[in-house]
């Protein structure tokens, strides 16, 4: 009778003892990536942002246009060029903001992982608000020049600012309005990019490891477009009302105060202020988290290729 065991050698005995399991460390990326993926979904997102920005201030005007009418409307008398009025100050605001609160909120993830565990939902809620403030207070001048550039020829001539672009409004405004003037409707602003970073980033890294850990769904593409949509849709509900409040004391020429503006927009227009512009503004800030998801993600991608860290 022929013996078919497979007999083990001593050196596939020492091979199989010396496999150990690998345990992955947390990747550290730039801090600028961010910043950089936010500004390339800007230059696809920036005709929306500013058609939102019309809708919003439109009262103040004796003006009632819905989105495609406006977007008709911002054509006919500015020219495909009109959407894209105050880019400049898009982008200097993505760089200073967008950067800051990802950068941030990256950095402090980072640390607080480890090869054995993930922080929770309520830690990445908790780093996303602390990112979020201070992205907002570091990207208001760029914030409160976009707003105004993208409002400026809705404007009667004489009342127009007429910026260059972005540089030459932080020099005018600084000059004409004094430097505190870049701080303009900063609490609201940071109040705003506040929930905008719990509604994006932690609710995206939520999103995700749902989908990875209780769906087939792999960390591929598919993946990371239904986070970024499902993330965006929070972000513009929780943002909606800030995102009213901070447009309209962004764009105004007076200093009334915060509470007085709410108490008159809420006497004049009633609760539906809160929503103004929810549609536009979800078409606007779903597109532009699902695209700065997606290159952030090819940022991350690249990295890691070019490190070998694949």
């Amino acid at each position: 009778m022929v013996d078919v065991t497979k007999k083990v050698t001593v050196p596939e005995l020492r091979k199989s003892e010396d496999v150990k399991p690998i345990k992955k460390t947390p990747i550290h990326y730039p801090f600028w990536f961010g910043g950089s993926a936010s500004c390339f979904a800007t230059f696809f997102t920036h005709p929306l942002d500013l058609v939102k920005v019309r809708l919003q201030t439109q009262a103040a005007h004796g003006v009632r246009l819905n989105m495609v009418k406006m977007f008709g409307h911002v054509v006919k008398n500015e020219g495909i060029l009109g959407l894209y009025k105050g880019i400049s100050a898009a982008q200097l605001r993505q760089v200073t903001y967008s950067m800051t609160r990802f950068g941030i909120y990256e950095t402090l993830k980072e640390r607080m992982t480890t090869a054995d565990a993930k922080p929770s939902f309520l830690t990445l809620v908790g780093m996303a608000s602390v990112s979020g403030f201070l992205g907002g207070f570091a990207g208001n001048p760029g914030d409160i020049l976009n707003v105004r550039m993208q409002h400026d020829a809705a404007l009667p001539k004489e009342q127009r600012r007429g910026y260059k672009h972005a540089i030459d409004g932080v020099i005018r405004m600084s000059r004409e309005e004094g430097v505190a003037s870049l701080w303009r409707g900063v609490w609201p602003s940071s109040s705003r990019a506040m929930l905008m970073t719990v509604g994006q980033l932690a609710t995206y890294d939520g999103f995700k490891g749902v989908l990875l850990n209780y769906t087939p769904l792999q960390d591929n593409l598919t993946t990371y477009f239904l986070s970024s949509f499902l993330a965006g849709f929070v972000a513009t509900t929780i943002c909606s009302p800030v995102d009213v409040i901070k447009t309209r004391v962004m764009s105004s020429s007076e200093s009334a105060g915060l509470v007085k503006m709410v108490s008159d927009i809420m006497k004049a227009e009633g609760f539906r202020w809160m929503f103004k512009g929810w549609v536009p503004s979800f078409i606007r800030v779903g597109p532009h988290t699902v695209l700065t998801f997606l290159f952030l993600e090819q940022h991350k991608k690249i990295y890691r290729q070019l490190k070998d860290l694949e």
